[in-house]
């Protein structure tokens, strides 16, 4: 957690936290977080249930940041499998430089997961449930659809929608009414389901790159380590 973060990094986590309303001015991110309010605002911003800020007082002494943090740690990150040890605690409310920002990155990493988590727990309780399908359910159950994740998830619904679908409706109209407005509700739920889908894959998308810049900084490091070692071994 204390690495040093790239410069793309960081402009990907000021732009996070620059689209989160916070209740203090953004001035130094180093002095902004460290009484640990500020971190608690963020995670309430995505999770707003998993926090309760009258827990969190902004402060000054060394002791009310550490026991923002220590309660943070307790009550919130946990839940969010995630810590900041007590040594990095110590750092960030003596406002160190540089401490912060790996912090809140991985954070970001970690409310994202979690986001993942949450949508598609809605997504198989969504389809779980016969009653939201009514005699569709079945046709759901028989295609796969329930037991897809990720592109096979996105594909399915694509085919139930624009092909299933929109055959019921199109050779199916001297059905009922309302029995008509029923399967295009259905039709508009499943292409919602879809969009959220692609909302994943694009998160998805998105730790792929992080991962790939962390490997393409280890493998810069590594060969400067290993340049370092050959012209101390010529001297």
């Amino acid at each position: 957690m204390a690495q040093k973060l790239s410069d793309e990094e960081l402009r990907h986590l000021y732009s996070w936290v620059d689209k989160i309303p916070l209740s203090r001015p953004k001035r130094h991110i180093t002095r902004d977080f460290s009484d640990g309010v500020m971190t608690a605002e963020v995670v309430k911003h995505f999770f707003p249930k998993l926090v309760d800020l009258h827990n969190y007082a902004p402060a000054n002494s060394r002791p009310q940041k550490l026991s923002n943090w220590r309660v943070l740690n307790r009550k919130v990150f946990s839940k969010l499998n995630f810590n900041v040890p007590e040594e990095t605690v110590n750092k960030i409310i003596i406002c160190s430089p540089g401490v912060i920002e790996p912090v809140l990155c991985a954070l970001n990493e970690k409310i994202d997961i979690k986001l993942e988590q949450t949508k598609s727990n809605a997504l198989e309780s969504e389809f779980s449930d016969p009653r939201k399908f009514g005699k569709n359910y079945t046709e759901l159950h028989q295609s796969g659809v329930i037991h897809l994740r990720g592109d096979g998830m996105k594909k399915e619904l694509s085919r139930f929608s624009n092909s299933h679908m929109q055959h019921m409706l199109q050779f199916q109209t001297d059905m009922d009414p309302i029995v008509l407005m029923s399967l295009q509700e259905k039709e508009q739920a499943v292409m919602a389901l879809q969009e959220t889908v692609e909302v994943l894959q694009l998160k998805v998308n998105k730790l792929e790159h992080l991962l790939h810049l962390k490997d393409m900084r280890i493998e810069e490091l590594t060969q400067h380590l290993e340049s370092c070692r050959a012209s101390g071994d010529r001297n």
